[in-house]
């Protein structure tokens, strides 16, 4: 009897001990001090979005250029939520700086009834009733989250006085974000529809007026990347439009091997190999991937990805004199731009980003236009994505 009394003791002890592991924080107590939790199995409450470029936990504004934690789940997990584009970078064969293999703690995904929800509710979408919605989650989503904290003191990319990458940065689109959470367990689920009425309202109205000129569909084509080449070459000449041109030129074609890879899957999985040095050599000693979901994007839609993405690469590849160390919040609005103006191309008369911003009406008084785009752009990397300059 002594004997199992003292196997219980341990055990209960052994669980209490494991369940302190686990440290109450927050997303802004995390992103004052991120070397502080580094490594760390946290519980974080916060509100998780998942739409074009983003997967994320936030709560509110923490007074840093990125005010939210990427999200991630342990590999292998098979979820659906996440990101439909993002682009990451990895130190190459090549690479200028010092890049050693991280080994962190494995992470084991809870599938519980709670987790299915926050997967579903984040899984899901919003249509546009004309137009075109670049990713727009239909739904936000308040959780608990339990997992794994992995985090850099500095996202944002070094250079050395050659300016060559010596240090990719952090985690998530563009490494921009201080911290990942590679996620455990979920719990404490509320599902927020996020409100499209204003926006949809103004395209239903026209779709179903009696004067309502028809919706152009966008194009139907197999090769997305050649067919928005094609769409550049065609738009009136312009400084965008050449940056657009050149934002193309980035992807490889055939078998060339120029350090930009174009992914389908993963983008929402954290592995192992995260932060190794690849095996491949790079022009720029950095491997810049690219994800695309393309399962959730139709053809317009990842003829527009290709454009942002390139726009991406550019940012950290080779960025305009004075912006080498930009904060995630321009180079989001230089993609942004270049995306939202692809889709004009196509003939939408309207573009609707995640959270309901209207970036693009075509019944916009030529004057107003480029203004309006602006605000709807600036409002959106503010409130939705929580960015600042």
């Amino acid at each position: 009897m002594k004997w199992y009394f003292c196997l219980a003791v341990f055990l209960c002890v052994a669980a209490c001990a494991l369940h302190a592991q686990v440290v109450d924080t927050t997303v802004c107590d995390v992103l004052k001090n991120p070397h502080a939790f580094n490594g760390k199995m946290v519980r974080i409450k916060g509100t998780a979005l998942a739409n074009f470029d983003e997967f994320v936990i936030h709560d509110g504004d923490c007074e840093n250029q990125v005010n939210g934690i990427w999200l991630a789940y342990p590999d292998g997990s098979k979820a659906k939520s996440g990101p439909l584009v993002m682009m990451t970078m990895q130190p190459a064969k090549n690479f200028a700086g010092k890049a050693e293999a991280t080994t962190r703690a494995a992470v084991t995904l809870q599938k519980d009834k709670a987790f299915k929800q926050f997967d579903s509710a984040l899984n899901q979408w919003h249509k546009t009733p004309a137009g075109l919605c670049l990713g727009c989650q239909k739904n936000e989503v308040q959780a608990t989250l339990v997992g794994r904290l992995d985090t850099v003191d500095n996202a944002l990319i070094q250079r050395d006085a050659s300016g060559k990458i010596v240090d990719v940065g952090g985690f998530g689109n563009a490494n921009a974000y201080q911290a990942r959470l590679v996620i455990q367990s979920v719990s404490d689920v509320t599902v927020k529809e996020v409100d499209y009425s204003k926006v949809d309202a103004i395209a239903k109205e026209e779709k179903t007026g009696p004067m309502a000129p028809p919706q152009q569909a966008g194009p139907t084509f197999s090769d997305p990347l050649g067919t928005a080449v094609k769409m550049a070459a065609g738009m009136s000449p312009s400084p965008l439009t050449t940056q657009i041109q050149k934002d193309l030129e980035v992807f490889p074609k055939g078998k060339e091997q120029n350090g930009v890879t174009v992914l389908y899957n993963g983008m929402n999985e954290s592995s192992a190999s995260d932060g190794s040095p690849s095996a491949k050599e790079s022009p720029a000693g950095v491997i810049f991937n690219c994800y695309m979901n393309h399962d959730r994007l139709d053809d317009t839609g990842q003829s527009i990805a290709y454009s942002y993405l390139g726009q991406q690469v550019q940012d950290a590849r080779a960025p305009q004199p004075g912006n080498e160390n930009a904060p995630l919040y321009i180079k989001d609005n230089n993609a942004w731009a270049v995306a939202a103006t692809m889709g004009v191309s196509t003939g939408m008369k309207y573009i609707t980003l995640p959270g309901g911003y209207m970036m693009w009406n075509s019944n916009w008084p030529d004057g107003d236009k480029i203004n309006n785009m602006m605000s709807a752009l600036n409002d959106f990397l503010a409130k939705e994505e929580m960015l600042s300059k």
